[in-house]
């Protein structure tokens, strides 16, 4: 069966091989790339993402396709900085309690996410071990967890999410409709899909602007970056 790679027509088994070279290849500048690609928009576009979400304490979350971190990692501050409300309110309350009982009042990092807790998916195990590296710079040590796996042939047991997350990644999935089955079977009745990803731009300006800064100035920048123009004319060809 033949598909599309960017603009080329490769058979099935092809794409498999050459999708996993091109991710292997960028994984290690990817955050740095996509901050020049989308000149740093992209970390908007995932803010207003947790603001739609709006994760509650408890919530359980699976990303699937977030190999270096940047939904998990937003997930986690956005939980805890609701239970850091909760609590600051309830201690606001509490004006009876001595010095000695209000650092009492205060859990450690585990108990402010709720039982919250994130499940990272990601097909590539070099994207896997950058965002385990970005666990171990920025302390987190709670409430997530990392797991290779196929968003076509997801490795959990069925209705055991709350919500399944997918970002800029839904266009690299060989069958999207299977992709799409699977994360209907993942989330527990009433879960919510929430996938971020690129669309048209509709202003011919602006879009003669996009098509020449993403074919032009991208590759380029792949090449001086990473060292690798091949993967970001690739990642340009495939939006």
């Amino acid at each position: 069966m033949e598909m599309h790679f960017g603009f080329q027509t490769v058979s099935e088994e092809v794409k498999g091989g050459k999708f996993h070279q091109v991710f292997e290849s960028v994984a290690k500048k990817y955050d740095v790339m996509n901050d020049m690609m989308s000149l740093g928009i992209h970390r908007l576009w995932k803010d207003l993402l947790l603001w739609k979400m709006h994760p509650l304490p408890g919530t359980q979350l699976l990303d699937v396709a977030g190999g270096t971190g940047d939904i998990a990692f937003r997930f986690l501050n956005y939980v805890q900085s609701q239970h850091q409300r909760k609590q600051k309110k309830h201690l606001r309350a509490q004006q009876s309690l001595s010095w000695e009982e209000i650092p009492k009042e205060y859990q450690n990092e585990e108990d402010s996410l709720g039982v919250s807790h994130v499940m990272v998916c990601d097909i590539n195990k070099e994207m896997l071990k950058v965002g385990k590296q970005k666990v171990l710079a920025q302390g987190y040590r709670a409430g997530l967890a990392w797991v290779l796996g196929d968003a076509e042939k997801l490795p959990f047991d069925d209705d055991k999410f709350d919500i399944y997350t997918i970002a800029f990644w839904i266009w690299n999935v060989t069958h999207i409709d299977q992709a799409l089955q699977d994360a209907h079977m993942m989330l527990k009745p009433g879960g919510r899909f929430l996938c971020l990803e690129f669309s048209q731009v509709n202003n011919p300006l602006i879009f003669s602007l996009y098509d020449l800064y993403s074919f032009q100035i991208i590759p380029v920048l792949g090449e001086v970056i990473a060292g690798d123009w091949k993967s970001h004319q690739y990642l340009v060809e495939s939006i």
